[in-house]
């Protein structure tokens, strides 16, 4: 699956017969904060979300960044994938 992060617009894409899926992104202190994910009807249900949330998990393990969630998709992708807990800013997410 073809990914890009869109650095000018702060999202990672993925884009299939005109429709782009995102997962949108903002830098916070020494942090990069996941905030809002979106999959167009016509693309759900191909795992084209959590694609994006491990991209830009790599993203910020590759940056040296801890992760705070803000979105829902990624906080459910979080419960599946435990061992990308160690990314996660322990002050932000004190429980998970």
């Amino acid at each position: 699956m073809n990914i890009r992060n869109n650095e000018k617009n702060l999202q990672f894409e993925y884009e299939e017969n005109g429709e782009i899926a995102r997962l949108e992104y903002r830098f916070y202190k020494k942090n990069i904060a996941m905030m809002h994910t979106v999959v167009p009807e016509a693309l759900q249900g191909k795992g084209i979300a959590s694609a994006l949330a491990a991209e830009a998990f790599a993203f910020a393990k590759e940056s040296k960044k801890k992760v705070m969630v803000y979105c829902p998709f990624v906080a459910k992708y979080i419960k599946k994938h435990p061992e990308l807990r160690d990314q996660l800013d322990k002050e932000f997410h004190p429980n998970l």
